[in-house]
């Protein structure tokens, strides 16, 4: 099984340099390719000189992870891809237990466990073990809940989760296009998360896998800042809307309203007020469109046991359970 290992790249020059050429040395029977959102750092260029086994996809702008990879993957070969950040760093033989879930789950989104760069024996922000969500759409994974990581002790095996990570995950092309794809309105987080919501309301499942590790960078070393705030927040509620079903979609909004709320006042209350305009500007641009969402809403049936917990905020911030198994 040829797998096609896609990155997406803005000006990834270091981070290219740390992990390219692991991914190549370390990913059998499979090709590479650079989706590039017109970089300006001469990454592209260090590419081709030193790696040109690989194949470059370039765009002619900067359109964020969701359009990049809508664009990019048309121009991929191979049936199954695997959609990967340039900060990802590969393990020796990654790719074998990917194969045999694939081979057991042939229609399916699969991503390996992903741990920490800078920690290595706990698990990374963005992804962790496979990841949920809440009746309210907040996400967390199993060995991450909010900012909470936990330390690898094999405490977790191969399963069936809700989403997995766009920082790592694996997906045959044309499911990717038969379910739509990323939503290009996000054009940067939780894209993931509503295209696995979307897989699920067709009956398509989410695994994780347990034996096959990599590393990420990313999440767990970017401080918090504003855009990418107001993404998570704004995303979030244009994915609720998108994937509820309609007789859920006004209470769970109405809620979630509220709870975006007191964190705003939460980070106002941290001397954060970036971070409080972002969430209220995520929200003033939410309800400019929502007509929009709502009339974007596709026809397929949306299930309503898409969730395994009521309120992960709750449980967290009020109950103390800061653990997936203690949820």
């Amino acid at each position: 099984m040829k797998i096609g290992i896609a990155i997406l790249n803005w000006n990834g020059l270091d981070l290219l340099k740390d992990n390219l050429g692991k991914v190549i040395r370390r990913s059998d029977n499979s090709n590479i390719y650079i989706i590039d959102n017109n970089s300006s750092d001469k990454s592209i260029e260090y590419v081709k000189d030193n790696f040109p086994e690989v194949k470059v996809i370039s765009l002619e702008k900067n359109y964020g992870f969701a359009e990049g990879y809508n664009l990019g993957l048309k121009k991929i070969n191979e049936n199954i891809v695997c959609i990967m950040n340039n900060d990802i760093q590969v393990t020796d033989n990654w790719l074998d237990p990917i194969r045999n879930l694939i081979n057991k789950n042939p229609i399916s989104i699969i991503q390996p466990t992903i741990m920490d760069l800078k920690n290595k024996n706990y698990y990374e922000y963005a992804g962790a073990a496979g990841g949920f969500i809440d009746k309210f759409g907040y996400p967390y994974c199993r060995g991450r809940v909010f900012d909470t990581l936990e330390k690898n002790n094999g405490q977790y095996q191969d399963d069936k989760i809700f989403w997995a990570s766009g920082a790592c995950m694996f997906i045959q092309k044309k499911l990717f296009y038969e379910i739509g794809g990323f939503d290009k309105s996000f054009f940067a987080h939780m894209e993931e998360v509503d295209l696995c919501w979307r897989a699920f309301n067709k009956g398509i499942k989410c695994f994780s896998s347990t034996k096959s590790i990599v590393y990420h960078l990313g999440a767990a070393t970017i401080k918090v800042n504003s855009k990418k705030n107001y993404f998570n927040y704004r995303n979030s509620l244009i994915m609720l809307t998108k994937n509820l079903p309609l007789g859920s979609l006004l209470y769970v909004i109405f809620i979630r309203i509220i709870l975006d709320i007191i964190s705003a006042i939460y980070y106002t209350i941290k001397g954060r007020f970036d971070l409080s305009i972002s969430v209220i500007k995520a929200h003033l641009d939410y309800f400019r469109k929502v007509k929009k969402y709502l009339i974007g809403r596709d026809n397929n049936s949306k299930k309503e046991n898409y969730y395994e917990i009521t309120s992960v905020v709750f449980k967290y911030f009020v109950l103390g359970k800061k653990k997936f198994f203690t949820l």
